[in-house]
């Protein structure tokens, strides 16, 4: 019997960035960056975002952030339950705001929360 290998994603905050390293079922792991002021221009625009939610596109889009940094951002909001997402478009899941949340999360895991 042979035991499948599962995904794994873990976050760090180092050097300024938020660190997303991936170690998928197949294929190579992988690590991506996200700057502190690109997650935090990610957290603004969530805030703004209209009722309708919003998708990692059009926050590239309207932000003209890389893609890979709004990724690393919104995968770490998700686990650590600030966005969710239903019918393939993201929402804010906090009443307090996006950005204060998101900036709570990154300094706590910065300080080995």
């Amino acid at each position: 019997m042979t035991t499948r290998r599962q995904r794994s994603e873990t976050f760090e905050v180092r050097d300024g960035h938020l660190i997303r390293e991936v170690v998928p079922h197949r294929g190579e792991p992988y690590t991506h960056r996200c700057s502190l002021a690109s997650f935090e221009q990610v957290a603004h625009a969530i805030d703004d975002a209209k009722d309708g939610g919003f998708t990692l596109e059009t926050v590239v889009a309207g932000e003209d952030l890389p893609f890979t940094q709004v990724a690393v951002a919104l995968a770490f909001l998700k686990v650590r339950g600030i966005i969710d997402t239903r019918f393939r478009r993201n929402h804010a899941a906090t009443v307090t705001g996006v950005h204060l949340d998101a900036m709570t999360e990154y300094y706590a895991l910065q300080a080995g929360a």
